[in-house]
């Protein structure tokens, strides 16, 4: 609703006739506290939503931040694999017997050269650093 100067003047002296000079100005401090309570009112309503918005997002934000830990049940298999001897693979209850004591032993005897390998890597180029 767009109200030129025309459409404001031919109001203002409608009001003017219909009120009456002593109660004009009245009337318009009325009209002026009730667009004041108004806005204030609408600025207190839209800070409600606003506020009632941001908490919303932190709590979106706080579930995607804070996930439950992965259970390793679901990422490991239930049983370790089996130690073999030959080209057949036995059932993994057969696997652990089958594999004689000192075979074993001689598995757990060999070193693991990826790890000194890598640790000492790590130690010589921390000291050369």
């Amino acid at each position: 609703m767009q109200l030129g100067f025309p459409e404001m003047m031919f109001i203002f002296i409608l009001a003017l006739i219909l009120f009456g000079p002593k109660k004009l100005p009245e009337i318009g401090r009325q009209i002026g506290k009730g667009l004041a309570e108004f806005k204030r009112a609408s600025r207190e309503f839209q800070s409600q939503i606003e506020d009632e918005v941001r908490k919303l997002e932190l709590e979106a934000d706080l579930k995607n931040t804070i996930e439950p830990p992965i259970s390793l049940s679901n990422t490991v298999a239930s049983q370790p694999p089996a130690l073999t001897v030959g080209s057949s693979a036995p059932p993994a209850e057969t696997a652990l017997t089958s594999a004689s004591t000192e075979e074993v032993a001689a598995a757990a005897s060999e070193p693991d050269y990826t790890v000194t390998h890598s640790s000492s890597y790590k130690a010589d180029s921390a000291g050369n650093a």
